[in-house]
């Protein structure tokens, strides 16, 4: 999945605060500015860190800890004995030391493994008895107690990997916190279920980079839009040895495998199947001793289902059923099955999209869940509901965004850091039924009041067709003066279901320096970021760039009629699939904006991955006029601003290749932009680089925007 890498700038203040009182008549200094030292205006706020028990917790405030008695709200000083209370022994985590595995016990490092191969991925089992891990694309295990290592696959190869995912597997389907673990034990550690990928007909793609005397070179197995996917086959093997059960899928077939689920006791695998087309999901019960399948669930939608979920399903502890998140019908909700994949009934319902479940009551029979706000999509509330459906109740208060950080043991509590646009973030610990016990701290300094700092609003902008209220944030230039025009910079990262406005308080020096230079700072999301559900984001199915482009060109039309944006001065930047929008809204949206700083861009999709680009695009074969009217190569004729260029060498995710055949058409068609390769970068980039590369940035926004020299201290 293409993602945004360090945001280029700071997170932008939101909404409303009345900062320019006449009480407030500090300017920042340099050393605010440009060291983000921002002590005494803003502090940091405490910490809950444990709950001991189901009515105190251990709070983090200055560098002590202090006891907090949830029922009454009372605190004290934590006593060396309080910090042990209900403390619970860690399991273990076993470690990758000079290629080997080591695990910790008693504070002592104890080695497990011994040679010369490096092992990856190393994972305890829930019994704390084995780690499995892979080496040379093998699965294996090491027994902690007698050190025994058991080989469990034999065909590992470069292009055969056991318990190692395959690209596209890691970055679409995994995810890259998986780190390329294609392993997962059974609840009962006697089973390890693992995938075989064959990569022998994935494309290889091949980068190459200037490093050393002849140059560096790196392959890999990529298969861009209609490409041959990896073979996936799903085993399961016992921890120590035994013959590898293979589950009953033909893995010649055109399809998918999703993240499996192990039932609580074990008795089965549930195996998340979805064919090439990615609009039908079929999660089999795969029976461990034979390799059987049976289906266990399934849906179908029109346009495509996401198979990267982590927590689509989540059994109960009492084994009698699961709750199973899903978006069918146009918003994500709650859904009660019992342990057979039966429904039993729908548990959220409505015009409002649940992040997450949080706790679930099981005695009780309440979910614990968190949402987007009903009244405002920016922002997230945590909401109780009975596991019938019955008695939604939202627990978080007022007109603030809430970021839950903390739930006692029982649910009976939780601790919320809200806050909006107007508002600084504030900490308050909160009953389940929405009480507020005590209010722990507040991030606003004692001298917040004597600054006078640029003021920023949440704005709703209607599309142009009346269907949505599309969410803006917007920094004003410091003592805007309504007689002027000001230049625009617009940040955003745009993609399907990609949300970057949320009516929720920060604060930087950077950002409060190109207000006072004069700069009007905004972030934006279009119909199908994710404010509007499923519904909205299935507006992009066979189409991206469009609705993106027309949603954005609809919010800065509205900025120059009503908010003083200089149209010759129209700036968009972007990292990623940001960069792609980027290198859109300068041809396709080229009567809107004017200049673009775009980075690693997919620049036509037919150049990036199978699995993330035909989820939404399906394939050339069935979408070939969507193909081509995504493409940035399409309206280059329409391109006339001006345009920096920015991509990683050895980029493996979006490959340089897209930057390149833009250059090239470009070039071919006599059209001006500037260019900036990064060797060594791949889809991001650190250290001198890094700083490089904000350099660069800010050098382009001084010279086209504000059309003046850098100050020396805003350079890193």
């Amino acid at each position: 999945m293409i993602q945004l890498v360090k945001k280029p700038f700071p997170a932008i203040i939101m909404m409303g605060i009345a900062l320019n009182s006449t009480a407030q008549t500090k300017e920042l200094s340099n050393e605010q500015y440009f060291k983000g030292n921002l002590k005494g205006i803003t502090q940091a706020l405490p910490m809950a860190t444990r709950w001991i028990d189901n009515n105190n917790v251990i709070i983090m405030r200055d560098g002590k800890q202090f006891i907090l008695e949830a029922k009454k709200g009372t605190e004290r000083e934590a006593t060396d004995a309080d910090r042990n209370v209900g403390k619970v022994a860690e399991t273990p985590k076993p470690f990758i030391k000079s290629k080997n595995i080591f695990i910790k016990v008693n504070d002592a490092e104890v080695q497990l493994t011994n040679d010369d191969a490096l092992e990856v991925n190393p994972t305890i089992s829930p019994d704390g008895n084995y780690v499995a891990y892979t080496k040379n694309n093998d699965l294996y295990t090491v027994n902690i107690s007698t050190k025994k290592e058991t080989r469990l696959t034999n065909d590992g190869s470069e292009l055969i990997l056991n318990g190692y995912a395959s690209w596209v597997y890691m970055e679409e389907i995994l995810g890259r916190a998986s780190r390329y673990k294609a392993f997962w034990w059974s609840p009962d550690s006697k089973q390890l279920a693992f995938f075989r990928s064959n990569d022998t007909e994935v494309p290889e793609f091949v980068m190459t980079d200037g490093e050393g005397h002849h140059g560096y070179v790196e392959k890999m197995r990529y298969p861009k839009v209609g490409d041959k996917n990896p073979e996936v086959k799903v085993g399961i093997v016992k921890p120590e040895g035994s013959n590898i059960v293979w589950s009953d899928f033909n893995e010649k077939d055109d399809q998918y495998f999703g993240m499996p689920y192990w039932k609580p006791d074990g008795s089965s695998l549930l195996v998340q199947w979805m064919n090439r087309k990615q609009n039908k999901l079929v999660v089999y019960a795969v029976n461990i001793a034979t390799g059987t399948k049976a289906p266990f669930y399934s849906e179908e939608q029109k346009t495509w289902i996401s198979l990267d979920e982590s927590d689509r399903i989540q059994f109960l502890k009492n084994g009698k059923g699961f709750l199973l998140q899903n978006d069918a019908l146009g918003w994500n909700h709650i859904y009660y099955y019992d342990i057979n994949g039966t429904l039993i009934n729908t548990v959220t319902s409505g015009r409002f999209t649940v992040t997450g479940i949080r706790y679930v009551d099981e005695n009780k029979g309440i979910v614990y869940f968190t949402a987007r706000s009903k009244e405002n999509t920016a922002h997230t509330d945590y909401y109780k509901v009975n596991l019938t459906g019955k008695n939604l109740q939202r627990l978080s208060f007022g007109d603030y965004n809430h970021s839950i950080t903390s739930i006692s043991p029982d649910g009976s509590y939780f601790v919320t850091n809200y806050s909006n646009s107007g508002t600084p973030t504030r900490s308050a610990l909160v009953s389940n039924a929405g009480k507020i016990i005590k209010e722990l701290g507040d991030s606003k300094g004692a001298e917040f009041a004597d600054y006078h700092l640029a003021k920023t609003e949440l704005i709703r902008v209607k599309s142009d067709d009346g269907l949505y209220e599309l969410p803006m944030k917007v920094t004003w230039p410091l003592n805007m003066d309504k007689s002027k025009k000001y230049p625009v910079l617009v940040s955003i990262y745009g993609g399907p279901n990609s949300t970057g406005v949320w009516d929720s308080w920060s604060l930087s020096g950077t950002q409060q320096f190109y207000a006072k230079e004069g700069l009007i700072q905004v972030s934006m999301d279009h119909r199908a970021s994710g404010h509007f559900g499923k519904e909205g984001v299935n507006y992009m199915y066979h189409n991206l760039g469009f609705w993106e482009t027309k949603d954005y060109s609809t919010m800065v039309k509205w900025l120059i009629a009503n908010g003083n944006a200089d149209a010759s001065k129209i700036c968009i930047t972007g990292f990623s699939y940001g960069g792609y929008m980027s290198c859109y809204a300068m041809t396709y949206g080229a009567d809107v904006f004017t200049h673009a700083m775009a980075g690693g861009s997919v620049t036509d999709w037919t150049l990036y991955d199978s699995h993330y680009t035909e989820r939404f695009m399906g394939t050339p074969a069935d979408n070939a006029e969507g193909y081509k009217t995504s493409s940035v190569f399409t309206h280059l004729n329409k391109y006339k601003g001006n345009m920096q260029i920015v991509h990683g060498v050895i980029d493996e995710n979006v490959h340089m290749q897209n930057s390149l055949q833009l250059i090239s058409k470009l070039q071919d068609a006599k059209k001006d932009f500037e260019l900036m390769v990064y060797p060594t970068g791949r889809h991001g980039w650190g250290g001198n680089k890094g700083a490089h590369f904000q350099n660069l940035k800010t050098k382009y926004i001084y010279k086209y925007l504000l059309e003046k020299e850098v100050p020396a201290g805003l350079l890193r």
